[in-house]
């Protein structure tokens, strides 16, 4: 294991205020807000902003306090966070972000998780805190190898745990992130002592009988899903089906990535008009800026590619489950994600939910958007682990 240190050449950093300041636009169309995808207005504004306003060095610096790490697991060059607490007894706590995020996700709740102390906390709440980019992702990436899926992600997951020294720990993960916590789980159950997840798709069972006592709430969570199936997954079909032709674009064009991770954050946060609403602006460009950087547009689409089978019609088979878990399970809904679970059918594909919290603010980025919540539930999770005899 090496340290790592984020160094972006300023001769890239100059590539890219060249490459924003001579853009070439497409035409306005038809003005009907987000509709037909991210308007030219805001783009153009938050382009400018990108160029003149954003300090990347100031980020980078910020970032650059974390202590990080590259080592080499499964053939795959892999970068992480690892931040460990000056409590003696804190727990690991391992986790995974999704697409299309990055460690820059967290920086706001790495302080309260490993220092509970001096973010008015309890000091028995610490965590040592391991986040590791998925191999094609950001600074662990380019990947060029093929068969780089959630399940290798995993197997990769417990063995940068067990070079840690770390006997027993808690998986975290949202987006991709529940894909791999779960499988780790399944695959280190031994050392997985709980798995705490921000993100769980679940899917109506194909009886319609089943269906025939939905409550209201219920009822209009299967409509936010199918909203999702219909108008918001549109990436993953591309994605899952031709990830190498998107990314010409995506690497050539820094404001076609921008436009295309901003997208995300307007319709999967807690927002309405613009992301920012939700989430910092800056924080959103650091991500921005670190799939740019890094060249990463490609390989990070791999995942969708190696991982989603598109030979099943069930849509539900794409996003894994029903898990064989021992480990328990503690499930974070926040009410504006993207698509919710419900929760008489999360039972049915994990059967050791021990834990289950709702929250009426917040989306598919807790952690950004709601960091005390986000902090809240997990510490709450992991005190329920403590309290139970394994």
């Amino acid at each position: 294991m090496q340290p790592f240190r984020i160094e972006i050449p300023q001769a890239d950093l100059d590539d890219l205020d060249r490459r924003l300041e001579h853009t070439r636009w497409p035409d306005e169309g038809p003005t009907d807000g987000w509709a037909r995808g991210v308007p030219l207005s805001y783009v153009k504004e938050l382009a400018e902003y990108w160029r003149t306003g954003f300090d990347w060095r100031a980020m980078e610096a910020r970032l650059n306090e974390l202590d990080q790490f590259t080592t080499e697991v499964d053939g795959a060059k892999v970068h992480f966070v690892h931040v460990r607490s000056s409590e003696p007894d804190a727990t690991p706590l391992l986790i995974t972000c999704g697409w299309p995020s990055s460690f820059v996700e967290y920086l706001d709740v790495i302080g309260p998780l490993t220092d509970p102390r001096a973010h008015g906390g309890d000091p028995a709440d610490a965590f040592h805190v391991v986040i590791p980019a998925i191999p094609g992702f950001g600074f662990s990436g380019p990947t060029r190898e093929a068969r780089w899926d959630h399940f290798r992600v995993a197997q990769a997951w417990k063995e940068l745990m067990a070079r840690l020294g770390y006997e027993r720990y808690v998986a975290q993960g949202g987006d991709w992130g529940f894909m791999v916590s779960l499988e780790l789980a399944a695959a280190d159950p031994e050392h997985v002592a709980g798995v705490h997840l921000n993100s769980l798709v679940t899917f109506p069972p194909q009886d319609p009988e089943e269906l025939a006592d939905l409550s209201e709430e219920d009822t209009r969570r299967l409509g936010k899903l199918a909203h999702f199936d219909q108008e918001l997954s549109a990436h993953v079909k591309l994605l899952a089906t031709r990830p190498q032709t998107v990314s010409y674009a995506l690497t050539d064009s820094p404001v076609g990535q921008l436009a295309f991770i901003m997208e995300k954050y307007k319709e999967w946060t807690d927002s309405r008009s613009v992301p920012e609403e939700a989430i910092d602006r800056d924080l959103m460009l650091a991500n921005v800026a670190i799939y740019w950087l890094t060249g990463t547009a490609a390989s990070s689409a791999r995942l969708f590619y190696e991982s989603l089978d598109r030979t099943d019609r069930n849509i539900a088979s794409r996003y894994g489950g029903p898990w064989e878990l021992t480990t328990p399970v503690g499930v974070a809904v926040f009410q504006h994600d993207a698509a919710i679970p419900l929760r008489r059918f999360a039972d049915r594909v994990l059967s050791t939910i021990r834990h289950w919290s709702e929250f009426e603010h917040g989306g598919h980025f807790p952690a950004m958007e709601q960091p005390e919540l986000f902090v809240a539930d997990i510490r709450s999770f992991v005190r329920s682990l403590n309290a139970v005899p394994s």
